[in-house]
């Protein structure tokens, strides 16, 4: 299935298990508070052990319904049929990462969409822009947003991995959905559900792939310039799309037919790869999601939810999502350009740690100014 997980009836579980232990009760009221208390952990052991789910979501069958459903592939039959489909089981949960029953002051979190089988990716991120630390008395923490594989061998393997990497360094969210280009803005809304449950009091955000360089010491800056920096009105801004239409030729990666978006242009939004915003319009954008059916491109969803919330996307020409052409090159080795910035798209792993390392040089001193467009 394309989209349906593993769904464990954890409700009936439940109440077997709680009917066992009123019987308990009920035959051995003798029982002192220390052995109930024993008993009750080996209860929340062997739970704990199982993936806790939703029911599983059924198929939409009348998605076949619409006119030319036969026509389109197996992979967008699927995303109509399951579209609907927005709540799956936790696997690695963080309830604690802002602070959790004491909210910590978080004035950056950055959210980091990372496939659970690019881990090198990941480790080159917690070394350098994604290392959570205290900037100039603001918290940046950190959390990677992540899927599962199809069944099989290699899936427990990489949820192995995964477990490991959330042991150590605590930064990784997973759902029990599968990892998919086209469930890239389901893992968007899960996390904001998360976040309105665990972390509703972070200042701002930055929304982006595990492929990127973010120059986190100058977001802070930009951030505190705004003047009305506690997060409480509207922001986002990144590198601004406008006048784009969707991709009719099915060959396209990003290919949208009619059946899933009817429109012929999307609204102004702000490129993936990486954009900021602020926690007031994070919230915005989850409630206001809940009434627009899912979309395949995560972040021209991210525009129709702003503009069901009355909001708009706004462009900051330090943020870089679509590369710079025939500089790319340049730009990848010069961190006097790098200085000047927000975040560029498609780094390589090892010249993200390189450039860090450049950028933090206290050797490091640049003449001028200069103008990348």
């Amino acid at each position: 299935m394309f989209r349906v997980s593993r769904a464990a009836n954890f409700a009936a579980r439940t109440f077997v298990v709680l009917g066992g232990l009123l019987m308990i009760a009920y035959l051995y009221p003798d029982l002192n508070e220390e052995k109930t208390a024993n008993l009750t952990r080996v209860v929340e052991m062997k739970n704990r052990s199982s993936v806790i789910s939703y029911p599983r979501c059924q198929q939409n069958v009348s998605a076949a319904e619409i006119p030319g459903f036969g026509s389109l592939s197996r992979q967008i039959q699927d995303f109509l049929y399951y579209r609907h489909c927005r709540h799956f089981p936790m696997i690695l949960d963080l309830p604690d990462k802002c602070g959790g029953d004491n909210p910590e002051d978080v004035f950056l979190l950055l959210v980091i969409k990372s496939p659970l089988t690019n881990y090198e990716r990941r480790e080159v991120l917690r070394k350098t822009w994604a290392k959570e630390r205290l900037h100039k008395g603001m918290w940046i923490r950190s959390v990677f947003l992540s899927g599962t594989l199809s069944d099989g061998p290699h899936k427990e393997r990489m949820n192995k991995l995964l477990e490991v990497e959330h042991r150590e360094h605590k930064d990784i969210l997973q759902w029990d959905f599968h990892e998919s280009f086209f469930n890239l803005t389901l893992k968007q809304i899960l996390f904001l559900e998360w976040m309105e449950n665990n972390c509703n009091h972070a200042r701002f955000l930055l929304n982006g792939d595990d492929d990127v360089l973010a120059n986190t010491d100058n977001m802070i800056e930009y951030l505190e310039g705004l003047g009305n920096y506690d997060g409480r009105t509207h922001l986002f801004t990144g590198h601004l799309i406008t006048n784009a239409s969707p991709i009719r030729w099915s060959l396209s990666k990003y290919y949208i037919p009619v059946q899933v978006y009817k429109p012929n242009f999307y609204p102004p939004y702000c490129g993936g790869g990486g954009y900021l915003l602020s926690g007031h319009t994070a919230l915005a954008i989850y409630h206001a999601s809940e009434l627009i059916p899912l979309l395949p491109i995560d972040d021209v969803y991210m525009a129709m939810c702003l503009a069901k919330a009355n909001l708009k996307p706004a462009s900051h020409s330090g943020v870089k999502t679509l590369g710079f052409g025939s500089t790319v090159e340049k730009v990848q080795y010069d961190p006097c350009i790098m200085k000047e910035l927000l975040l560029v798209h498609n780094f390589p792993p090892a010249d993200i740690y390189l450039m860090w390392y450049e950028l933090h040089e206290p050797s490091l001193t640049c003449g001028h100014h200069t103008e990348i467009s």
